[in-house]
This record gives C-alpha cells, structure tokens and sequence, in this order.
C-alpha cells in the first residue's frame, strides 16, 4: 500500500498561488452573482430570521469605491455578514490555509475572496488590493485581528490593513460588530447588531489612522481595545 505523502507548507503555498493574485478580470459579473445569492439571498434569511439582524449607519457608506472596509472579528458569520449589509461586493483577504481544503477554496474563489500569508503581506496582496480598487465595483474588506475573538475585548491587532489603504489611496470604512459569536438555530433567539461609522479619510500619518480606527471600533461596539505586550 502506497504511503500518503504529506506536503510541506512551502509545496502547499506553491499549490495555490493562483488565489494569491487577482487580477482586475477575476472579479466579474459570476462572483458578484455568487456572492448576492449566498449572502444577501441564503445567508439574508439566517441574519433576519434568526438573529433579527440590526444595521446602523448605511448612510456613511460611500457610493464609490475608494475604500477599505475594516471590522472587529467574532466568528465566522462576520465575512457574509459585512458583504450582506454593503452597497458594494466585498473581496476579502483569507488566511491562505484556508485555501489548503478542496471545497473551501473553491467556494471562498466564487466569492471574490483571494489568499494571503498572514506573516507577510506579500507582493501578490498589494497588486491584489489595487486590482480590487481598479474594478470601481467592488471593495477590499478585512478582519486585521487575524483571527476570531470572543469575550468584549480587541486584541492583537496588526496594522497591515493602513499600509493597504494608503497603497490603494483608499479611506478606510470601520464597522463595529456584535452578536456574531453566540450561534443559534431556534428563530429569532439571537442578536446581531452592525454598527458602521463614518469613513476615517486617507493620511499620510499611519499612527493616526491606526488610532482613529480603534477609537472608532470601540465606540461602535462598546468593546476594549487591549494593545499587545511588547
């Protein structure tokens, strides 16, 4: 019987450097219909019916798209959650493991989601960002906790997502989210509520949007930020 042979990291991240860089031509009129139907249309009634979905704050979205959607992370109800509340589709960065399993990859690709080394914001990330910004349709949304929280504070938070929106000469949209990270089945037993505030405009002061950012997520989800230890 033939021993199974396990890749190596490396051989994997070479597997699927594909999803790593997108071009202007992969975000097309097939993800924008995948993506209403599985958020707005399948994920909408979950988000309705079942955590009677509360959004504030549409009013400081902006019709165009020269920014970056930025939110506090709880689970993984957050991704479609922001795409289903959004005037615009949302092409989210991904942890590239995430990429490693056959149907996850192939329905994160349909979705307009694309791969990215959480170590280090590649090349391939930053052409990426700026082929999302080129479409005029669509925006780049992120999560920089890097992973899912829980509880009513922010931690480990990176900064990679302002060096992101000054290299696509975007602004960047923060949106508080509660309620994500207390799963129900039973209807209308849970609560989501979306806060979105106003867009924090684009600096050359990286220190000052990363600071805006955090004073904004808080004040819309009531949590507290906690800065790493150095």
């Amino acid at each position: 019987m033939a021993t199974k042979v396990e890749l190596t990291d490396k051989e994997k991240t070479e597997k699927i450097k594909k999803y790593m860089t997108r071009t202007v031509e992969d975000f097309n009129w097939f993800r924008v219909l995948w993506q209403f139907l599985v958020t707005k249309m399948w994920y909408g009634l979950s988000y309705h019916f079942i955590y009677r979905l509360e959004v504030y704050g549409r009013e400081n979205i902006p019709d165009t798209n020269d920014y970056v959607v930025v939110g506090n992370h709880l689970s993984t109800l957050d991704p479609p959650l922001v795409c289903n509340v959004m005037k615009h589709p949302v092409a989210y960065m991904a942890k590239k493991e995430l990429f490693y399993h056959p149907f996850i990859k192939v329905m994160l690709d349909w979705l307009g989601s694309f791969a990215v080394d959480r170590e280090k914001v590649g090349l391939s990330t930053i052409k990426t960002a700026k082929s999302i910004r080129n479409t005029k349709r669509w925006v780049l949304g992120l999560f920089p906790q890097g992973t899912r929280e829980k509880g009513n504070e922010i931690h480990k938070v990176t900064k990679g997502f302002v060096g992101l929106a000054q290299a696509t000469k975007c602004n960047i949209l923060p949106i508080g989210i509660t309620g994500t990270d207390k799963p129900k089945k039973i209807p209308f037993t849970g609560k989501i509520i979306v806060r979105i505030g106003p867009i924090i405009p684009l600096s050359d002061n990286s220190e000052e949007m990363f600071d805006k950012w955090i004073e904004a997520v808080q004040e819309l989800t009531g949590f507290k930020y906690v800065p790493d230890e150095e």
